[in-house]
């Protein structure tokens, strides 16, 4: 009997092409996504090359980052923009690659486009020129970001040259409190672990909770993999993963689709595999959380104070003092209080159909706070269509959100979604750098979509169990 073995194991292996000279392993990529900013570069060295696309079946592309959600109307307004959703449509046309683009009602993130269409599939290697594309490995997929000479790469070669990782199980058992969201078990998390933990590792999450989990709540913590210093991270895949994919354009059908079921369940993790460490959390123990620095770790409970320089540790009160500084916190005060500028509902962590279905629940009834700026924007235009076939997009607009078309906006400001000055952002998304937002000296605090809309309404961070009156829970 052959020794068990964890998912990442299998994946590697099964596409492994040859072991390099250096020690790397050359690793066929299933499935290339690509977007219009780390392409063009790419494509212009393939040129260069004289060499064709190796395999642009399995290429796909779609637009995101630089795209204007208040209006997807064409030429754009920004010319570098227009500039670069027009060379990926000459990129696509010349080498034969499938295009999502804004005319056909198929477009979005990229982190979402692929999972809708099905082209995400267990036991596969996904690559993206994106930090984000740890998102696919919700489904039982090895998913990593590359740069764009690794995108050049793929594109010549359908190859990577990689070191192979080493893999960490993070079980999160129980059941979570009332209020509590799979944003939240990630934050929870990267700040129990750090920003550099995952450093040379695969996650791999696993538990009562993660088998509870939705496919896009899954997502929603893959994604964020990669702010705890992770490559990638991964879900087994399920019978809530089958659920998911059967039906969708790109995924097998008839006969097909039983073949497919009965591999992705060959590729989950065996039981009595080994892993290079386990970590295990009560669900219990997580509280609706929120980033009071300037990296996701940095992050506290709703219920908690900012740290102090002085109560902090020894090798991170530089750290501490830097990130203080940058948000204009009184250190030891109580983060809830804290007043908010802009409301932020979207990106590929937290701009889903799941996502805006659930505020909706709680938001319908409530009014923005009138110095609040408040914007909704869908990761995706089918997300957009279904949340106005339901009627989800009037309870937004009743409340005072902008409903906005769908793209990246404000997550990372390669677009007119930017902070302005030093505006404090209360945000569904999953970076909290200095300048992420647009505004060197803008702030943002990161918190699950339903404490968003909580920032949202009252004008200041605040706990949304209180806000929204969640039973169940003292607050």
């Amino acid at each position: 009997m052959s020794k068990p073995k964890n998912l990442f194991e299998k994946v590697w292996e099964s596409h492994a092409v040859r072991t390099l000279p250096n020690g790397q392993t050359q690793l066929l990529v299933g499935t290339h996504l690509i977007h219009e900013v780390t392409s063009p570069q790419a494509f212009g060295m393939l040129r260069d090359l004289g060499l064709p696309v190796k395999m642009p079946e399995r290429t796909y592309a779609t637009v995101d980052h630089i795209v204007p959600t208040d209006t997807h109307a064409e030429p754009f307004e920004d010319p570098l923009a227009d500039e670069m959703i027009r060379e990926l449509r000459k990129n696509c046309e010349a080498y034969g690659i499938t295009l999502f683009d804004l005319p056909g009602g198929q477009q979005g993130i990229v982190h979402m486009v692929g999972p809708e269409q099905g082209i995400t599939q267990p036991g596969t290697t996904v690559a993206c020129g994106d930090s984000h594309t740890s998102t696919h490995g919700a489904f039982g997929a090895v998913a990593f970001g590359i740069g764009t000479s690794q995108v050049r790469d793929v594109l010549a070669t359908q190859t990577l040259a990689m070191t192979k990782l080493k893999v960490r199980r993070i079980e999160v058992d129980g059941e979570l409190c009332p209020g509590v969201f799979a944003k939240d078990v990630i934050l929870h998390i990267i700040r129990l672990l750090g920003v550099k933990g995952g450093l040379g590792y695969a996650y791999e999450y696993g538990g009562e909770v993660f088998d509870r989990m939705s496919m896009e709540e899954r997502m929603t913590v893959c994604n964020m993999s990669i702010e705890g210093g992770a490559r990638c991270g991964y879900v087994n895949p399920d019978e809530t993963t089958f659920a998911y994919l059967n039906g969708r354009p790109y995924a097998p059908s008839s006969e097909a689709w039983d073949e497919a079921v009965e591999r992705w369940r060959a590729i989950a993790s065996d039981p009595g595999c080994t892993y290079d460490d386990v970590v295990r959390i009560q669900a219990r123990d997580i509280a609706p959380t929120v980033t009071w620095g300037i990296n996701p770790g940095q992050a506290i409970f709703i219920n908690e104070r900012v740290p102090t320089v002085e109560g902090s540790a020894p090798g991170e009160r530089e750290a501490v003092a830097e990130a203080l500084e940058h948000m204009k916190l009184t250190p030891g005060t109580p983060i809830r209080g804290t007043r908010v500028d802009v409301a932020f509902l979207g990106s590929c962590t937290n701009a889903r159909l799941s996502d805006f279905t659930e505020v909706a629940r709680y938001l319908e009834g409530h009014r923005v706070d009138p110095r609040v700026k408040a914007i909704a924007v869908p990761g995706s235009q089918l997300v957009k269509a279904a949340c106005e076939e339901r009627g989800i997009d009037q309870v937004f607009r009743k409340a005072g959100f902008e409903w906005r078309e769908a793209g990246c906006s404000m997550c990372l400001a390669m677009n007119p979604d930017k902070l302005i000055g030093d505006q404090l952002c209360a945000s569904s998304s999953n970076r909290n750098f200095k300048g992420r937002q647009g505004s060197p000296t803008g702030r943002t605090v990161l918190m699950s979509p339903v404490m968003v809309a909580a920032a949202a309404v009252t004008g200041e961070i605040s706990d949304a169990r209180t806000v929204f009156g969640v039973r169940g829970v003292e607050a």
